[in-house]
């Protein structure tokens, strides 16, 4: 449960690997954060993090095994992450492939495969938290979701049409919870440096994995519900959003 001073003591990264969740991470083992439990696969990377954690205070700091695509598992996993730890005052959920849009074009299977990583077996993680935190009456599930899921562009439209799902959603799924004192927070990043993108180039108003962390921290201490990183990209997607098709083909073109 959160603390005297409302901070966060206690969180379950799915997607243990994320350069940003390690950023996050990082940043609440610096104040009152002290158990850490990152949940994925071995070969994410999650050792990184778990060091970089320990190293900023946390006190206890667990690996367990999760897949998004074996979501006949989920159920189970999140319950003995409730029952071993009690309480968990915050799930982050970072978990997601890129791919290209030409490999997706070329392997329809690996596109279909993106979608169950990236959308549908989030949607069964997020429903088992849902269930346990509002039993516990209280916490946070932080989605990331992304601004190519706003208006897909046509170079990285199933990426992006799985993010289009996961915001729709975590913003339902946070609306079913009103009232629970349990809240949903959807963020929208534009290009952040992260392993997934190297090697990419960078788009414009490009952020970091810490520059998302402090945003996350500070939307948590307001209570917003949507965070754009860098807030600057909620004003030109309000009008993305809504431009015709033929002039959005032409601009997302330029992009």
């Amino acid at each position: 449960m959160r603390d005297a001073l409302g901070e966060v003591q206690s969180v379950l990264v799915l997607g243990g690997g994320s350069d940003i969740g390690r950023a996050l991470c990082v940043r609440l083992a610096r104040g009152r954060c002290h158990t850490v439990v990152l949940a994925g696969r071995p070969e994410d990377g999650m050792d990184v993090v778990a060091d970089a954690v320990l190293s900023a205070g946390a006190t206890t700091v667990e690996q367990i095994h999760w897949e998004s695509t074996d979501p006949s598992s989920h159920e189970q996993i999140v319950e003995e992450v409730f029952d071993r730890f009690g309480d968990i005052d915050l799930v982050y959920v970072p978990a997601g492939i890129l791919g290209s849009q030409e490999a997706f074009d070329a392997d329809p299977a690996f596109a279909a495969k993106a979608v169950e990583i990236n959308f549908a077996g989030l949607v069964s993680s997020c429903l088992a938290v849902a269930r346990r935190m509002r039993a516990q009456g209280h916490g946070v599930i932080v989605v990331m979701s992304s601004v190519a899921g706003v208006r897909t562009r046509a170079d990285n439209f199933v990426y992006g049409s799985t993010k289009a799902g996961l915001d729709a959603f975590a913003q339902g799924l946070g609306d079913s919870l009103v009232g629970t004192g349990v809240r949903v927070v959807v963020v929208r990043p534009g290009f952040v440096h992260t392993k997934m993108t190297e090697g990419m180039d960078a788009a414009p108003f490009s952020t970091t994995p810490d520059a998302v962390a402090q945003l996350i921290t500070d939307g948590l201490a307001k209570g917003q519900e949507v965070l754009w990183a860098p807030p600057l990209l909620k004003f030109p997607f309000a009008v993305f959003r809504n431009l015709p098709r033929l002039l959005w083909r032409r601009v997302a073109a330029r992009g």
